[in-house]
């Protein structure tokens, strides 16, 4: 007996790290970490200063790639790679719009590599939002992105916050995720603005008094050990983002939904879907698409004890993406073979 099928408009990831598509099997670092900031200058901030513009285009595909597959077609994107600055948010908007995905990418801007290096990231995001993003275009967007303030001086902060107003954007910012971050609100508290992107705020006070729209990330605050956002306690907009772990929002939905259940044993799925349909907030053309799924109710408490629901055909701004779970804009197979080889490339750098 064949299985009926649901539809929803597509998902949207609310924020994702693209570039960490090829990190899946990388070499073990040098020193095991054993605190949140031990991970970022062991793994992350080393992966970051390996990357050239041919691993970030492949990264790109692969991830938006894994996104379609999953049902996801818009992505919020925050790139960073110390060595290959300029270009690059250019190089992953072409590539994840050639798999047919849609695309809202930002740089990273940091004082970790000198006063230079923030303004060349702050130089980025201005090309990028004036050369490749046109007001209106449903496929491509752009922000400002900064990397988190404990990373960045006063002045970039400021800097950052000016040019997103200059292009009529919000910034996409790390906001309290682990402790080296605690008091941040004090800092970007003036600057903020609705269209601001808060990511993770796990160690926000609930009063914090920051403009903007919370994104939760229950699967990476839980590989990094950092703790629990519980983001329910907040009064600002909620989405959901994987921070880089792939783009399966219905995955990260239910995970979501269990840990708050793992808080509050009262929790019921509905408050997880809210935050799951918050990326359609920050991504409204999304709502465009469709998507046909292998289940047939897609609805919270049905979706929420349901595993391996698939995304069976994709339509994204009119057009097919997927169909029967197969790209039908891009090789597949191709994709997945390149950013194999760019990831052995990686690799290769950060063993040496």
């Amino acid at each position: 007996m064949s299985q009926s099928r649901g539809s929803t408009s597509g998902l949207v990831c609310a924020h994702h790290h693209l570039y960490s598509s090829l990190a899946r099997g990388m070499p073990a670092p040098p020193a095991t970490p054993s605190n949140f900031l031990g991970i970022l200058e062991n793994v992350w901030w080393r992966l970051d200063m390996a990357l050239d513009l041919d691993m970030i285009e492949w990264s790109a595909k692969l991830g938006a790639l894994e996104a379609l597959e999953a049902g996801t077609t818009a992505i919020i994107d925050h790139h960073e790679s110390p060595n290959a600055i300029e270009g690059s948010l250019s190089v992953i908007a072409e590539a994840v719009n050639e798999v047919g995905v849609r695309i809202n990418t930002c740089y990273g801007v940091t004082d970790r590599h000198g006063v230079e290096g923030a303004a060349l990231g702050l130089a980025e995001n201005d090309r990028y939002l004036q050369e490749f993003v046109t007001p209106g275009d449903g496929m491509r967007k752009g922000m400002v992105g900064v990397h988190a303030a404990f990373t960045c001086s006063d002045d970039s902060l400021a800097a950052a916050a000016a040019l997103a107003d200059k292009h009529g954007v919000g910034v996409h910012i790390h906001v309290a995720e682990g402790p080296d971050d605690i008091g941040v609100e004090d800092r970007i508290r003036e600057l903020t603005r609705d269209n601001w992107m808060l990511i993770h705020g796990v160690h926000l006070p609930d009063d914090h008094g920051l403009r903007g729209t919370i994104v939760h990330n229950p699967r990476s605050n839980m590989n990094n050990s950092v703790g629990y956002a519980n983001p329910s306690r907040f009064s600002n907009p909620t989405a959901l983002g994987t921070d880089g772990i792939g783009a399966d929002m219905l995955a990260e939905f239910q995970l979501a939904y269990v840990k708050h259940r793992d808080h509050d044993v009262k929790a019921s799925p509905d408050a997880a879907w809210s935050w799951l349909q918050g990326g359609w907030e920050l991504f409204p053309e999304a709502q465009n698409d469709r998507v046909t799924w292998s289940y047939g109710t897609i609805e919270p408490w049905h979706v929420a004890f349901t595993p391996t629901i698939r995304a069976i055909d994709v339509d994204i701004d009119g057009e097919p993406a997927l169909r029967d779970g197969v790209a039908t804009r891009v090789d597949a197979d191709e994709i997945r073979a390149k950013a194999s080889e760019q990831a052995v490339r990686l690799h290769a750098a950060l063993e040496a």
